[in-house]
Formats: C-alpha cells, sequence, structure tokens
C-alpha cells in the first residue's frame, strides 16, 4: 500500500506543478522583454518548489518503503507464535498440561499486553477482598468414575497411621492418610495423634475432631473404623509391622513397597507420617478426595467448635469486619530461625540456649537469613506493613498466637498501631480454662477464628499459616496476606530515611503477589496444601442477545487449567447472585529438606 502510494505522487505530482505553472498571457499585452523574463522566472521558481515538494514526499515513500520489512517481520513472528502453539497444543493431547499452562501464561501476557496498549496504571487493590473472587468456588466433589469405597471385609488390610508434630502438622498426616489407604484398598484405622511431641499434648482424635463426621462424610471413598477388630489381632502371629515410608513418596511406592506387606500381614502401621504423600498426584479425583478429607471431613469436635464459633461472633459484634494475625512470634520459633530481634546480649543467650534442642541445626548468620527474607517479622513490624496498605488505626485485629517472646513489651507497637487489638485470652476469659493445658485445642480455638476473619495475615511458612492460605483459596480467595519478607526487611530498616507516603507506596509495590488474589495459583506451585488448584474452579456469567440473564459456570474446571474465555464474560456484574460463591468453610516452601528427626516439628504451629 505504501509503494502504490509512493508511484502515485511520483506520477501525479511532477504534472500538477506544471499545469498550475503554465500561465495564459493577459490580454492586450504580449509582453516585453523584461515582463517576459520575468513570467518565465516566476514559472521556473513554482516549478522548483514543485520539485521540492514532489522530492520530499518521495523521500518519506521511501522512508515508509524501507521499513515495511520491520511490519513484514512483525507479522512473519506472529505467524511463527501461532504455529508454536498450534503444536504444542497438539503435544498437550500426548502430556497433558502443557496446553493448560501455556494457556493460562498466554492469557497472563495478553492482559499484561493490554494494560501497556491502554497506558493504564495498575489497579489498587482492595485490602478487603479480591475483586475477582466471586469468580472462583471450591469443586471437590466425587467424579461419577471414581469407584466407592472397598468393604472392610474385601479390603487389602488395616493401615494404622501414627502422626507426627503439632495440630496443623497432623491434619495434613490425616489427610494424606486417607489418600494412601485409598490407594492401597486398605481400611484405615482412625489415626493416632503424637502425643510425645516438643507440644507435649496427649489429646487424641476425638478431643479435636468429629470422628464420626469423619468416618460418616468419607463412607463412599475411604471405609474407616476406629479399631482394628479384636479377631483380627487375635489372629495374628506377629504384632503389626511398623514402617516409616520416605517424604513425598509417590502412588507407584506404596504400591510396590507397602501393599506386598499388608497382603502377607494384614496389618502394617505407618510412623511418624507427616508429608509421606507426593505433593503432585497424576490423579486428579485423588487430589480432589484430598481437598474432601481437609475441608469438610476434618471438622473441629463440638466443644471447640463452639467456642471458636463464639470468638468470631464477639469480633463481629463490636465491628463489621476484622483481620486475624497469626504472629508466630514465640521463642521456638525465633530460635529455631536463627534470627537477630534487637534484644542485645540476654536475646541471644536465650534463644542460643533453646536452639540446641535441635542438633542438626546448621550455623547461620541472623543478617543473612533477614536479608534471604527468613525471619518473622516483629509485631511492630506487621503492624506497619498493614498500615502502610491502608488498614486504618479503628480496624479490629484478632492475635492468634501462643507466647509472644518478651511479652508486653514485643506488643506494644503493635497495640498502639492497632488499639482494637484481642486474642482469645481476651475474648474468653474463663470459657477458655478447661483448653488450656492442651496446645493443640488451642490452636485448634485460633484456626477457626482465623478461618472465619475477613482478612488473614501470616508472619511466617508454618503449617497453620499454609493450611489456612488454602482453605481460604477454597472458599473463594478469601483476602489473605503473606508479607514479602525478603523485600520488606530491606524496606523496614529504611523506614526512618524515607516520608510515610514514600513508605507506604513501596509496601503496596513489594506486596503485590502476596495479597491471596486468584492469579497467585500458578501451575506447579508450592504445596498442595497450600495451592490446592485441582480443587478450585472458575466461573463466569455472560447476557445473552435477548438481555436475559444466562449463567455459565465453568464446573470442574480446575484454575490450573482454565477455559479460554471471552473477555466479555469475565465483565463485573453488580446484583448477578449466580456470581455469588456460597459461603463453606474454608503450604509455600517445601519441606523435604528435613529429615525425619523432631526438626520438623518448629513447623508445628
Amino acid at each position: 500500500m505504501g509503494v502504490a502510494k509512493a508511484w502515485r505522487f511520483s506520477l501525479i505530482s511532477p504534472l500538477h506543478p506544471q499545469q498550475n505553472g503554465t500561465h495564459t498571457p493577459k490580454r492586450g499585452g504580449t509582453g516585453g522583454g523584461g515582463k517576459h523574463y520575468h513570467h518565465h522566472y516566476h514559472n521556473n521558481d513554482n516549478i522548483s518548489n514543485n520539485y521540492n515538494e514532489w522530492w520530499s514526499r518521495w523521500r518519506s515513500s521511501v522512508t515508509q518503503h524501507q521499513q515495511q520489512p520491520q511490519q513484514r517481520k512483525r507479522i512473519q513472528w506472529s505467524l511463527v507464535c501461532g504455529i508454536m502453539l498450534f503444536v504444542l497444543g497438539l503435544i498437550s493431547l500426548f502430556t497433558g498440561h502443557v496446553a493448560s499452562d501455556l494457556e493460562w501464561y498466554s492469557q497472563r501476557l495478553v492482559k499484561q499486553s493490554l494494560s501497556r496498549l491502554d497506558g493504564s496504571r495498575r489497579e489498587q487493590i482492595d485490602i478487603w477482598k479480591s475483586k475477582y473472587s466471586k469468580f472462583y468456588n471450591g469443586c471437590s466433589e466425587r467424579g461419577r468414575n471414581f469407584a466407592p469405597a472397598i468393604r472392610e471385609k474385601s479390603s487389602n488390610g488395616y493401615l494404622l497411621i501414627a502422626t507426627s508434630g503439632g495440630l496443623n502438622q497432623q491434619r495434613t498426616g490425616i489427610t494424606d492418610a486417607v489418600v494412601v489407604a485409598r490407594i492401597l484398598n486398605a481400611t484405615l484405622v482412625v489415626p493416632e495423634l503424637d502425643r510425645h511431641s516438643y507440644w507435649k499434648d496427649d489429646s487424641d482424635f476425638v478431643s479435636i475432631f468429629d470422628v464420626e463426621w469423619f468416618i460418616s462424610s468419607l463412607a463412599k471413598d475411604v471405609t474407616i473404623v476406629k479399631r482394628v477388630p479384636d479377631k483380627v489381632m487375635r489372629s495374628m502371629e506377629k504384632p503389626p509391622y511398623t514402617m516409616r515410608v520416605p517424604r513425598k513418596s509417590p502412588s507407584e511406592y506404596y504400591l510396590d513397597q507397602v501393599l506386598p506387606v499388608l497382603l502377607r500381614r494384614h496389618v502394617v502401621q505407618l510412623t511418624k507420617f507427616d508429608y509421606r504423600l507426593a505433593n503432585n498426584l497424576d490423579d486428579e479425583e485423588l487430589q480432589k478426595l484430598r481437598c474432601r478429607v481437609n475441608y469438610h471431613a476434618l471438622k473441629f469436635a463440638n466443644p471447640i467448635q463452639d467456642i471458636g464459633q463464639r470468638l468470631v461472633m464477639k469480633m463481629r459484634m463490636m465491628a463489621n469486619r476484622f483481620i486475624a494475625v497469626h504472629l508466630r512470634f514465640e521463642p521456638d520459633m525465633l530460635a529455631f530461625s536463627g534470627c537477630y530481634y534487637g534484644g542485645g546480649e540476654k536475646e541471644r543467650v536465650e534463644l542460643s540456649e533453646i536452639r540446641k534442642r535441635w542438633e542438626t541445626l546448621p550455623e547461620t548468620s541472623a543478617d543473612e537469613e533477614r536479608a534471604r527474607g527468613k525471619c518473622p517479622l516483629t509485631p511492630r513490624e506487621v503492624g506497619l506493613m498493614l498500615r502502610a496498605l491502608g488498614y486504618a488505626n479503628d480496624t479490629y485485629i484478632y492475635v492468634a498466637s501462643g507466647e509472644i517472646y518478651g511479652g508486653e513489651e514485643t506488643l506494644r507497637p503493635l497495640r498502639e498501631l492497632f488499639p482494637n487489638f484481642y486474642t482469645k485470652e481476651m475474648l474468653a476469659n474463663e470459657e477458655l480454662k478447661p483448653f488450656l493445658p492442651f496446645s493443640s485445642r488451642l490452636a485448634a480455638i485460633d484456626y477457626i477464628v482465623c478461618d472465619e476473619s475477613d482478612v488473614f495475615v501470616t508472619n511466617n511458612n508454618g503449617n497453620m499459616a499454609k493450611i489456612l492460605a488454602g482453605r481460604r483459596r477454597y472458599a473463594g480467595h478469601k483476602r489473605t496476606i503473606r508479607p514479602n519478607a525478603k523485600r520488606l526487611s530491606k524496606l523496614l530498616m529504611a523506614r526512618d530515611k524515607m516520608d510515610w507516603d514514600t513508605f507506604a507506596k513501596k509496601v503496596k509495590a513489594c506486596q503485590r503477589g502476596f495479597m491471596g488474589e486468584p492469579d497467585e495459583m500458578r501451575p506447579g506451585r508450592g504445596e498442595f496444601h497450600e495451592y490446592p488448584s485441582s480443587c478450585i474452579c472458575e466461573r463466569t456469567s455472560s447476557r445473552d442477545e435477548s438481555g436475559k440473564d444466562e449463567n455459565h459456570v465453568l464446573d470442574q474446571v480446575p484454575a490450573n487449567a482454565k477455559s479460554n474465555v471471552p473477555l466479555k464474560y469475565i465483565k463485573e456484574r453488580q446484583g448477578d447472585k449466580s456470581l455469588q460463591t456460597s459461603p463453606k468453610r474454608s503450604i509455600g516452601e517445601e519441606l523435604s529438606s528435613l529429615t525425619d528427626t523432631e526438626d520438623d516439628e518448629r513447623f508445628s504451629d
């Protein structure tokens, strides 16, 4: 097109000035020599000017023509990309997840490109709720082809499970135990909780969880009994065979190594059962079973549930919405981290003594650990982060924590930033006394309040933080804030060198991607307990041509394999009840580097 224009100008332009430059002599005068010379000079001047104009147009057309290859290159590159996407799409038919992952990243790239093209700045994050949460919901229902549970008499034997650690570490063990029993076609005996860990809590399963609900709600998936029948125990020539499987073992390991023993001995006990099942399982139905256990079957016992809900009601009576902060600033956590928090020689000596409990811990540098983002924020730093994000001084906060290192002196800066400060001890008082001797039951109460909060703030990568983050994603991506400690540590150290507005702006920038938004659910990221992508579905809605609401539910479509939905279907519409997620109750660094020692317990919240 540009070349055609160039030739058109080159042909027309020379003729055009000649016609304009040819003048008919005025009637009544032949014109003298001077007049004739002047007229000739004037025509030459016009021709020169028009020639210059033609020359400039010709040069511009050549320039445009020279730029054409670049445009053609762009077109060719997009064609190449299209062909590559098509080939990868074919490959995905044989490899499974390539297309879904690629599609997710391509959608992200398109959105980023569009935002750059329109010149708009990043939209401001709603600090109380994700504006996209209405498009997601938990979806862990059994598939039609998921076979029913094997009956007790027809099973391959009885599976005994001994969990490890504190409440939330035990929770992961219980969840995986159900899935392992399903893999082995075994009858699961109600798991035994760890009574000899650092937490010294002798609570059993019945004291913390509703055992009847646990058994009945999973009856279609796995047969669960409270104990091995006496008849079976008497018939055994040897006591139950005890073994410990490696961390994060795949399904094949259990079928190759555990199943033959189970068939031969009929009763097998797996000890220290925490994180013994692989994070990613090829069978998506088994991943959904994990979710049914963790988010539906593991219901707290009535006494715990009752007091937890009463604390939630008390917070709601004082404020329409509140923040729950899991400080995790207990002495054992700080000692294990190897970090320094400004308490002088007294702090160094005290934490060093506690650190001796873990013989395998390496020597670390406190400054290096903080620079790597491995140190929990202090209560003051948590408060500064929240205020910088936009939470006002009158915001109500619930602090979930055990014994805070430094006591009230450590908590004072947080109280000053948020005077409406509450703990379970402050809200329950006398009601809490029966639970005080049991750390796991106290942790369960905090769990309930944190789960029901409008915003949940974690302060470390412990089990409670990870499990609650996954649970809140499953419940519709309820706002969950995880401090970006690696970037925030440098910013907090330089707090006094900048004004508040600059500090707040930088904190908000640091926290993008750490606010519990749906797009943080990237394929293959983190622990399944923290990012349960197989159990989260995306929903959209559209309006048909007649103007009536037509709901489109992408049922059973995991968030890590999103459908290619037109953008017009993802527009928000106020008052569309079909998009509202029903109120359901609602770990990511890997723990695989840990050894099978009591070191694991430091993550037990």
